[in-house]
């Protein structure tokens, strides 16, 4: 499977490489409208145009912030695949996984495995030949374990810095809720060559105009913009904007297995996909039927954290805490240890 990168940006200084008020609040109102125009943006920030453009500049070029494109839940089949490394290989296996276009995120952690994967396929038989065949053969894989999601409550396009209010935000377009999802068992639909090309080209900028689209994709701009707005309506693409969570002051990343009763597990989820702290919140196959990943601000954050879930939901039962160490990948873009994007890995067009 050959793998197509984009141009990698020159590695910044870290010191230069933080965020400002000002860029939260700029984040946080991109990652509910993606592609606002900067005229709108600046509305609600009450900025000009010009320095919201020139401070979203600064921040893509520096990989502090970026918006990417991806399939819906319902469009895809996905599991979350926990690895074993043998000793000794943990850097090689890290790395072949991050530049397999269908392992989407990977996550490199403290517990009792070391990687935690998320992984796209079009269909059940090939998601199983991929993870068993192709990852279970990787040199260094000592043991996987698959849970297949199911039902998303919550995933990284809904989260918020909440840097700005929700009576700012809902002044954006395309502004939306949480919507539960569910992933797909098969891709009832095939896409085309050029809806590929498009979804390819938004995962590398989310913001492109209509024309550079259209020029990637060999189509009008007006096709393309026809043709997005479509995919958007049909919820079949979802636009999302990711931060370097480290430098936004998110240092500890947390992945909790859960069980709650089937009859709690719709309201548990739903509930918890509107919390600040929770970045996924998804129902999977095996044992322990509740995924939730949490972003915190340091590990001092966990205790606190998971109090709160005890007192909100009851039912819940935290089987599992991993700690991840870093993020080598996320939907897509490779990151450096910062967590700053480097490089888009394109899902590719047949898996």
């Amino acid at each position: 499977m050959q793998e197509s990168l984009s141009k990698p940006p020159a590695e910044p200084d870290c010191e230069a490489a933080s965020f400002s008020e000002g860029d939260l609040e700029l984040v946080d109102a991109l990652q509910s409208s993606p592609r606002a125009t900067w005229a709108q943006l600046a509305r609600v920030l009450g900025v000009d145009a010009t320095t919201v453009a020139r401070r979203w500049e600064r921040l893509r070029t520096l990989g502090l912030a970026w918006i990417t494109a991806y399939e819906a839940p319902h469009a895809a089949t996905v599991a979350y695949v926990e690895v074993r490394c043998r000793p000794g290989t943990f850097d090689q296996v890290s790395h072949a996984l991050a530049r397999m276009p269908w392992v989407f995120s990977v996550d490199e952690t403290a517990g009792d495995f070391d990687l935690f994967l998320s992984v796209a396929a079009p269909d059940l038989h090939t998601l199983g030949t991929a993870v068993h065949g192709t990852i279970g053969a990787l040199p260094g894989v000592h043991s996987t374990k698959t849970r297949l999601g199911i039902t998303v409550f919550g995933e990284g396009s809904d989260w918020r810095t909440r840097a700005i209010d929700a009576a700012a935000r809902a002044q954006l377009p395309e502004s939306r809720n949480t919507v539960r999802d569910t992933y797909s068992s098969h891709m009832g639909t095939r896409p085309t060559q050029q809806d590929h090309a498009l979804r390819t080209a938004l995962g590398i900028d989310g913001r492109l105009s209509y024309k550079a689209l259209g020029e990637a994709a060999g189509l009008s701009e007006h096709t393309a913009r026809r043709r997005l707005l479509q995919m958007l309506r049909a919820r079949d693409l979802t636009l999302r904007c990711d931060i370097a969570h480290p430098l936004a002051g998110y240092r500890a990343m947390v992945i909790y297995r859960a069980c709650v009763p089937h009859s709690h597990l719709e309201q548990t989820g739903i509930a918890m996909a509107r919390m600040e702290q929770i970045r996924l919140a998804v129902s999977v196959s095996g044992p322990h039927n509740l995924l939730i990943m949490a972003w915190l601000h340091d590990l001092n954050g966990i205790g606190p954290f998971e109090r709160l879930l005890t007192d909100r939901f009851p039912h819940l039962e935290v089987k599992d805490r991993t700690v991840a160490l870093h993020s080598p990948k996320r939907m897509g873009w490779l990151l450096d240890r910062h967590g700053r994007a480097t490089q888009h890995v394109p899902l590719p067009l047949n898996l």
